[in-house]
């Protein structure tokens, strides 16, 4: 089947209503996007999956969601590579990568002929010899006899040169010839990412690293590192991955028009990174993969079915596209770490490439709590990377499930955090009945490290709840309705107050965030001009609420203050106030 795939491709419709004379017009990076999204879905997801279908290793949704898991395994036998597209011509020696050049013959061709250039010839051999040379010894005879007299640089030849470009360690190179056509300029590329440099800056940008202060960047190293890798679509990961993401990174400040492209074999991913006229401060973020719709989105699967997505309908398996939106760094957010959501999802039609966004295939939240239910229950059986070091397969154990719990919640906590009351409320029901039930004090009491690691988690995102309450707060907004001052500073006080009771369970960053919140809301210049500056006989009775709950308000700071003084260690002291 995969041989068939996009064959009935029919290109954009053009607005006067009629098709294109060709699928696809490779002489944009809008339009090259396209063709490489079919080829590459085509010869490096769906061939590989028809060949080990039964071992092949599907992605999972929750891998497409951030934050990104690290993948412990590689997969040897599944393709991968990276490719760098540029929308220009070639500036050889002013590139600032390294690549081995291959040479269109249409580039000597002033009437755009290929019976005007004398060198034709002479151009194919040489470009044949440079790709050979890149080609491991075993596939050199092969694809010999199968290009040996043809323009392997043509965009047409690109689909059937991809099994030899996947034998090629290094990226390759697609740029814009004469012609304004896109063809394959280059092979064997090293994309350079100057990691440390790129990294301490960011850190310093973001105010999370300090020139020559050793203790804040130990502190907040690990932080930075995954936000930015974050930010272009990675957990902390391979070389591949890494120069691919912070190349386009590179290519993005300098105003290209590109696109940067890398398949990983641990994550079965293809990943793009490309300009747009819209992306302002970061490249735009795409992901394509095989994903197993869960078997709980039945009025999904039913459509999906109707519509003939599925690349394979007994495990149903479709062509998935992620789209994401990045987003800048705000030490004020709760939510702080998060550089990436997900805003678009498309499947991908294996025959007619048509892509539709009216599924709901990595989002359900209903999919999460029946899958959360599943866990505590010992009933998923499934896989998820502990802490960075360890795969956890199933949860048969109490120690399996706890393990679950944790990388389950640290997967999905800034969903919890942000996602509606309806769904917060049926997290809260299966984690209290799992974690508070009687029957598993004994078996949490033999694991009680394991069980505190847990319950920190569970207690981080419900403190975190109360404080993104409080920040739309800060804005006078409530459930998405504009609320008055007094009712503002209420609802605010109430809220601290329950909060102090709960930071038994201290995490600083929280503290520091509902602190932060607070004085900016006593700060508030309209309050203090009009209430709280003002003697009290001359405020309304709503005037002297709102100066009465503002008084509430600076003696509840004031108590954080002091709980923070009082958990603060002294050698870390300089490090907190930083952070």
């Amino acid at each position: 089947m995969w041989k068939d795939a996009f064959s009935k491709y029919e290109g954009p419709v053009s607005g006067d209503g009629t098709a294109p004379s060709s699928p696809y017009d490779c002489s944009n990076i809008e339009g090259l996007k396209t063709y490489l999204d079919h080829v590459h879905i085509k010869n490096c997801l769906l061939a590989p999956y028809f060949e080990y279908q039964d071992t092949y290793p599907l992605v999972e949704d929750r891998e497409l969601l951030p934050s990104f898991e690290v993948d412990l395994y590689e997969h040897k036998k599944l393709p991968g590579f990276s490719m760098v597209a540029l929308e220009r011509p070639l500036n050889y020696f002013q590139e600032i990568f390294q690549f081995d050049i291959l040479h269109s013959p249409s580039l000597l061709d002033d009437s755009g002929t290929i019976d005007a250039c004398p060198l034709h010839d002479s151009i194919i051999r040489k470009n044949l010899d440079t790709f050979e040379s890149r080609l491991p010894k075993r596939r050199q005879k092969e694809f010999l006899n199968k290009f040996g007299s043809t323009d392997i640089t043509g965009i047409d030849n690109y689909s059937a040169l991809i099994p030899y470009l996947l034998d090629i360690e290094r990226a390759h190179v697609l740029a814009l010839d004469k012609s304004s056509q896109f063809y394959l300029s280059g092979v064997f590329g090293s994309l350079p990412s100057d990691l440390d440099t790129e990294l301490k800056r960011f850190g310093i940008k973001i105010g999370k690293f300090r020139p020559g202060d050793n203790l804040l960047y130990e502190y907040n190293r690990l932080f930075v590192y995954t936000f930015l890798m974050e930010l272009h679509g990675f957990p902390i990961v391979s070389e591949r991955r890494t120069s691919s993401a912070l190349f386009a990174r590179r290519l993005f400040r300098m105003g290209e028009k590109f696109l940067v492209r890398v398949l990983g074999q641990s994550d079965r991913t293809i990943t793009t990174l490309f300009a747009h006229p819209n992306a302002r401060h970061y490249p735009r973020v795409e992901k394509i993969a095989l994903v197993q719709v869960s078997e709980d989105n039945k009025p999904t699967i039913r459509k999906l079915k109707e519509g003939g997505f599925f690349v394979d309908e007994e495990k149903r398996v479709v062509i998935l596209k992620v789209k994401y939106r990045q987003h800048k760094f705000n030490p004020d957010n709760v939510r702080e770490d998060r550089a990436l959501s997900v805003y678009r999802q498309e499947v991908i039609h294996p025959i007619t490439g048509k892509a539709t966004s009216e599924f709901n295939v990595i989002k359900d939240a209903s999919s999460m709590t029946l899958l959360l239910n599943d866990i505590v229950r010992g009933e998923y059986a499934g896989s998820i990377v502990y802490k960075r070091n360890e795969i956890i397969q199933d949860t048969e154990t109490h120690e399996k499930r706890l393990k679950f719990l944790f990388a389950w919640l640290s997967k999905h906590q800034r969903r919890i955090i942000g996602y509606s009351d309806e769904f917060y409320s049926g997290v809260v029901k299966v984690l209290d009945s799992y974690l508070l039930a009687p029957d598993n004090y004994e078996p949490f009491n033999e694991l009680s490290d394991l069980y505190q690691e847990v319950w920190s988690k569970y207690s981080y995102i419900q403190q975190a709840r109360k404080l993104k309450i409080l920040e739309d707060l800060k804005e006078r907004m409530y459930r998405g309705s504009r609320i008055s001052y007094l009712e503002m500073l209420k609802m605010m006080t109430g809220i601290m107050n329950d909060l102090k009771f709960e930071i038994v369970n201290y995490f600083d960053r929280l503290v520091a965030t509902a602190l932060s919140i607070g004085e900016k809301v006593l700060n508030d210049s309209y309050l203090r001009r009009n209430y709280i500056s003002k003697a009290d006989d001359d405020l309304t009775p709503y005037g002297l609420e709102i100066k009465k709950y503002y008084g509430r308000l600076v003696v509840l700071l004031d108590e954080f203050r002091s709980i923070r003084k009082s958990r603060m260690p002294a050698e870390g002291a300089a490090v907190s106030g930083m952070i």
